[in-house]
């Protein structure tokens, strides 16, 4: 069982944003506020009360992000190692038991994520839940929506300096439980991530 503020959430906005032509991904804008704020806004408003921490997890324009009133790490592995190394950087300045993870570009992620993920901490075995959600047609892993326990860290660091930099090869080495999250009443878009403006402008229009 996970008790209350025992959470530590992460947001992650560590990318190159390649595909928005390089730009800083979690500062361009959704319905007017930066993709990165309102990450940290719906974790704020997380049902249950198991966040203890924010944190933000970037490498570039770190004056922007420290605007947002949270705690700024960057990347301690080099040159843009991906979604990985703000997973290790989150569990290395993670001071509760457990950490969360979330991209800064999926604006609609639902407010009972936290709470989801962490019934399934309620059995002792499990070190991590990830989310499971529709995507074209069928249930898909998505694995920057971690919640795990802060003591993989000498787990993930010697899979990081073997070289290893997939979400999912160190994730199945452990006890790692899919949530799926497509009840009646879920928002098909709810994990529908913005890769590009076009993508972020067409999930703007399409809706609360």
């Amino acid at each position: 069982m996970i008790g209350a503020q025992e959470i530590t959430a992460m947001v992650l906005a560590g990318g190159r944003g390649s595909r928005m032509g390089g730009a800083d991904k979690g500062l361009q804008k959704f319905n007017g506020t930066p993709l990165a704020l309102n990450a940290l806004m719906r974790l704020q408003v997380q049902q249950g009360g198991l966040l203890g921490e924010l944190m933000l997890n970037a490498n570039r324009n770190l004056g922007a992000y420290e605007a947002f009133g949270v705690p700024v790490w960057p990347d301690t592995l080099s040159d843009y190692a991906g979604p990985l190394a703000g997973f290790l950087t989150g569990l290395e300045r993670a001071e509760l038991p457990y950490l969360l993870t979330v991209p800064c570009d999926v604006p609609r992620f639902p407010l009972d994520l936290v709470q989801r993920l962490a019934q399934a901490f309620d059995d002792p075995a499990t070190e991590i839940a990830m989310v499971s959600a529709p995507e074209d047609g069928q249930m898909r892993a998505q694995p920057v929506f971690c919640l795990m326990k802060v003591g993989l860290l000498e787990s993930l660091v010697a899979f990081t300096q073997a070289g290893g930099r997939k979400i999912d090869r160190w994730t199945e080495q452990h006890r790692c439980v899919l949530v799926p999250f497509d009840r009646p009443g879920d928002d098909p878009n709810a994990f529908v991530n913005t890769n590009t403006l076009d993508e972020l402008h067409t999930l703007e229009q399409s809706g609360p």
